[in-house]
């Protein structure tokens, strides 16, 4: 098992990856808005903010289909993603 300062690295990276993807695409990104109730300066401020990372992955996992399209577009799976975001809660994840 790999050290959990690198489990949050990689957590964190991937949350971005996936902050990236999701801001591609403006009815997303509107929809991530509307649905976190965070703003555009939100996101501008607290982009590497642990909370507002897992709040983009668990965005990503109320919708299945971007759940899955993310995962491929980032060359990842879906259960990374969702790991990642249980990682970023603070949650522990079980080998």
């Amino acid at each position: 098992m790999k050290p959990l300062e690198t489990n949050q690295e990689e957590s964190e990276s991937l949350a971005l990856s996936a902050l990236v993807w999701v801001l591609q695409d403006e009815d997303r990104a509107q929809r991530l808005l509307a649905l976190t109730g965070l703003t555009a300066d939100d996101l501008r401020q607290r982009a590497g903010e642990r909370g507002l990372l897992a709040a983009v992955l668990g965005f990503l996992e109320a919708h299945e289909p971007d759940l899955l399209a993310c995962a491929r577009a980032i060359e990842t799976t879906p259960l990374a993603l969702v790991e990642a975001r249980r990682r970023l809660d603070g949650g522990e994840i079980e080998s």
